[in-house]
């Protein structure tokens, strides 16, 4: 653990908190307040990611170590760390809701590794902060098993993602609701440490625009810019609009790819807050998401969106453009001009479009997008979502070498399939095989393209849930089993197939599976 050296720009050169005392309040006119993490009474170690150590040049030995148990628990503190939370505020389900802030994290520092990156260490779910309002900032192992997968798997699937170093048993209990329904109950707690090259969210922006406090915003923007976008210094003068505009316009293309990614493989964030957005366009903040079981544009995992369905799959790169929209606002006050703002967000959804079709040619072994192929790509997502059909599988039938109907059997929910589907599917295979024989590209050539981008193994909402079961029973098996085959999710991997199984009957509508709260 000696190995960890810290160099916290965050604290070092942005203002602070001039408060030290870990009581709820509104705090102004800066960036974090000091805050200590809570001690625990029993820590237990569940599991830990040897990639996301290697970034932290930790190896083995130092994961299964006291010093390491103890730190990223909340129990101790290694020279150079210098604990805060961040203070932020955002529009949660389209309304502002002021200041917010690091409630249930707790910032430890920046690790300074031998290729010179910075990786900031964050706990989540160490106690309260002075962001935590009625909360008690701590956070229970169904929610953080869900949150040290996902941020793992999600890594590997190739989406732009903070990720996860371990996940804890805290040995304490922790009252929650888990569904708001008046049913509180003592749940086993936990910790996970994540790691990121940076936590600022699109919220950390607004509440100094939305507070007035425009020199803090401005520092807040220039440290932005100087430690995680510094190629844009080499074409624009440092604090000029034409800088700032630069830096906006980035921020949109990185939220629109991550987006794009999240479309390809069926994920569903469930809480699109602008302060669940990450101003590097890293997926951040794992709580109510999903994967597509069946393909429902419509579907969202949040019961808090139960009704609206805000954030449903479809509205995902609309929301995208709407948390852009309120970033731009939050910078007006730098550049004074609107029409320029205007213009990178106008260009965001002829990007989107555009990196959308390039995706979806992908997915179905086109060697590039030519004219047309955008009608298949609708028919077959309208197609998708007549009939109850596992996307996952679905895409992966696809790449097979022979495209009969009885080839796609494994991607359906039901086994008599109405006549009229099964003609319009079996129009869309022969279009679609005509279409393939354009690019005159071998069938091993398509297969190994399409099973590089449609994924075989997720972290269905099924197999977190009994991760969670085994795990809550003190059984970690399945967690570490699960983290290791997300390790290779286009992988073939037939010893592990029966974690690439569509949704069974049963948790259909089991708690965990189909829908879940903000409760953790």
């Amino acid at each position: 653990m000696k190995k960890l050296t810290f160099d916290n720009r965050f604290t070092h050169e942005l203002p602070a908190d001039p408060l030290d005392t870990n009581a709820r309040r509104q705090v102004q006119n800066a960036c974090f307040s000091w805050v200590q993490p809570s001690p625990v009474s029993a820590p237990s170690l569940v599991s830990f990611s040897k990639e996301t150590a290697e970034l932290l040049g930790l190896n083995e030995d130092d994961c299964r170590s006291n010093a390491f148990l103890n730190t990223f628990s909340g129990n101790q503190l290694l020279d150079g760390m210098q604990p805060y939370a961040m203070c932020y505020g955002g529009h949660q389900f389209g309304n502002w809701a002021g200041q917010l802030g690091d409630g249930r994290a707790i910032n430890l520092g920046e690790s300074l590794n031998q290729a010179g990156q910075h990786w900031a260490l964050q706990l989540k779910g160490a106690g309260p902060t002075p962001y935590s309002r009625t909360a008690d900032g701590l956070a229970v192992l169904r929610s953080s098993v869900r949150e040290y997968l996902c941020s793992e798997a999600m890594h590997h699937l190739g989406v732009p993602t903070t990720r996860a170093l371990s996940l804890i048993n805290t040995g304490e209990q922790v009252m929650r609701d888990m569904l708001y329904n008046g049913n509180a109950a003592y749940e086993p707690g936990a910790v996970v440490c994540r790691v990121s090259p940076s936590f600022l969210r699109f919220g950390n922006f607004q509440l100094f625009a939305s507070r007035k406090q425009i020199d803090e915003l401005r520092l807040l923007l220039d440290f932005t810019i100087r430690h995680h976008f510094s190629t844009l210094l080499d074409d624009h003068q440092a604090g000029s609009k034409e800088l700032y505009l630069a830096w906006f316009n980035e921020v949109c293309q990185r939220t629109v790819t991550m987006t794009v990614h999240w479309m390809r493989i069926g994920f569903v964030h469930g809480v699109m807050n602008t302060d669940n957005m990450s101003i590097l366009g890293l997926t951040i903040d794992y709580g109510p998401y999903g994967w597509l079981d069946n393909f429902d544009p419509e579907w969202t995992p949040n019961t808090t969106d139960a009704q609206n369905r805000r954030y449903r799959y479809s509205q995902q790169p609309n929301i995208a453009l709407w948390n852009c929209y309120q970033l731009a606002n939050s910078l007006y006050p730098l550049i004074e001009d609107a029409e320029p703002l205007e213009a990178i967000l106008n260009n965001f959804q002829a990007s989107y479009q555009d990196q959308w079709r390039a995706m979806m040619a992908s997915k179905l072994g086109f060697k590039s997008l030519q004219d047309g192929d955008e009608v298949l790509f609708e028919q077959l997502e309208t197609l998708l979502a007549r009939v109850e059909t596992d996307m996952t599988i679905f895409y992966r039938c696809l790449a097979s070498n022979k495209l009969t109907l009885a080839s796609f059997t494994p991607a359906y929910y039901q086994d008599d399939l109405p006549q009229d589907y099964l003609d319009s599917l079996q129009t869309w295979l022969h279009d679609y095989q005509a279409r393939l024989d354009q690019d005159n590209r071998s069938v091993a050539e398509r297969q190994r393209a399409m099973n590089a981008v449609n994924p075989k193994y997720l972290f269905r909402n099924y197999l977190a849930q009994q991760a969670i079961d085994k795990a809550e029973a003190g059984d970690y098996s399945m967690v570490n089993q699960l983290l290791e085959v997300l390790r290779k999710p286009y992988d073939e991997q037939t010893e592990h197939a029966q974690f690439a199984q569509r949704r069974p009957d049963w948790a259909r509508s089991k708690v965990g599976c189909s829908m879940l709260s903000c409760s953790s």
